[in-house]
């Protein structure tokens, strides 16, 4: 659970850097996901979670 907390706090950390170092990208980027088809964004979803567990994979081995 202190792995899952840790990774979750890395999370905020990365996302709450890009907002503050480029806030105009990010509400570009925000304003996209919002005009991409559900199944479209199903699709990246499911592809950033197996990258995400292939890494933490490789990682943990």
């Amino acid at each position: 659970m202190m792995d899952f907390l840790a990774a979750l706090g890395l999370v905020f950390v990365i996302e709450g850097l890009l907002f503050a170092a480029v806030p105009g990208h990010g509400k570009k980027a925000i304003a996209s996901v919002l005009e991409t088809p559900e199944p479209t964004l199903r699709i990246i979803g499911i592809g950033s979670a197996i990258v995400g567990l292939v890494l933490v994979w490789f990682v943990r081995g």
